[in-house]
């Protein structure tokens, strides 16, 4: 019988920052040294000095700009991860190509400070995502991710069809660590009339807007970045707005989305327990919980609400998830009903709304 492995918390993570700016790198190995569970092992200028010197730094986890002279940290994950799979957590400006380096493997990312006002709050952020990257699990395109296509060709995808019963479903979904190729593994199997989804991806500000629309390029429904008062329709999904608390409203018969300062809800703004917990209160129709990959518990409460007024509710699977965090919780607390591989939870969802049909 394999005996479970706790991470060592005497055994200090190894890092190894990527940058070529001699103020980043400076900034970052200053900040995650003040940290007793971190050890900066090193730093490298680009990829081709990174190449170097990994071997000889063994980190358990690796910063990295996405942007550098030379090989792009893009290009590096490519050719190094399938053969090399190192936790790998991205320092990035506001820029859509964190999507694509997510998309080949990179585990998390972090938003570069705009001032030094906001540098306190970065490191604090870069800290607890190298802490959850040393255990996380490296999904490279090889090994089931797709990051330029979808696996079925949105054309191509069978409708669900006009059953009035499929007009009166919501579906929710939660993600954290992971949850950004997690997330679109699914979306991109669905068909364009599915029922409304709302969905919470933990990011930072700035960045929803471009995963939104990333989806909406990708899958087959429409996707777009949830605004207060958005009325939830078949074909639409929409994403929380980060640092917003994204709750499901009733108004009659109508459901719509508020989306709107608060404090964090477990910890996280928007927060999937928030989500969840706003449907389990207020929608009176049937509806699907769904919980992805993601460190920490956010969620697992709410979609136990969720089952316990009769929505039918999905984990992802621990093989499959990057951090079997949220949804291990969700599953020990008895909210799943069942549980699926990332590339399987949209059949599984498919069969339960055609079964409703």
């Amino acid at each position: 019988m394999a005996i479970p492995v706790t991470p060592n918390l005497n055994k200090k993570i190894r890092v190894m920052v990527v940058d070529d700016s001699m103020v980043a790198r400076s900034m970052i190995i200053r900040g995650l040294s003040a940290h007793p569970r971190i050890e900066v092992a090193g730093f490298a200028i680009n990829t081709l000095d990174a190449k170097v010197k990994i071997p000889q730094y063994k980190p358990d986890v690796i910063t990295m700009d996405v942007e550098m002279p030379g090989q792009s940290g893009i290009d590096f994950l490519k050719q190094y991860l399938p053969t090399n799979p190192i936790p790998v957590i991205l320092v990035s400006s506001l820029n859509l190509k964190v999507f694509d380096a997510l998309a080949v493997g990179a585990v998390d990312f972090v938003r570069k400070p705009d001032d030094q006002q906001s540098v306190d709050g970065f490191i604090a952020a870069l800290t607890q995502k190298v802490i959850i990257a040393s255990n996380a699990h490296v999904r490279t395109a090889g090994a089931g991710l797709t990051p330029k296509a979808p696996a079925v060709a949105a054309g191509t995808i069978p409708k669900l069809g006009n059953s009035p019963i499929l007009n009166n479903i919501i579906i929710g979904l939660g993600a954290s660590t992971g949850g950004t190729e997690a997330t679109l593994a699914v979306m991109k199997r669905l068909p364009a009339d599915i029922p409304p989804m709302v969905i919470v991806q933990h990011m930072p500000p700035g960045f929803t807007k471009m995963y939104a629309e990333r989806l909406n390029r990708l899958c087959a429904m429409e996707v777009r970045e949830a605004q207060s008062g958005d009325e939830l329709h078949r074909g639409l999904a929409l994403v929380a707005p980060a640092d917003l608390q994204c709750r499901v409203v009733r108004i009659g018969a109508r459901y719509t989305v508020n989306c709107t300062p608060g404090e964090k809800v477990s910890g996280h703004r928007p927060s999937v327990d928030a989500l969840f917990q706003s449907m389990a209160d207020v929608v009176t129709c049937k509806m699907v919980g769904i919980i992805m990959t993601g460190m920490g518990q956010d969620g697992a409460v709410g979609l136990l609400a969720m089952r316990k007024k009769g929505a039918y509710t999905i984990g992802q699977d621990k093989e499959s998830s990057v951090v079997y965090g949220m949804p291990g919780v969700a599953q020990n607390i008895g909210a799943v009903m069942i549980q699926a591989s990332c590339d399987n939870v949209s059949n599984v969802l498919i069969r339960h709304l055609k079964g409703l049909g």
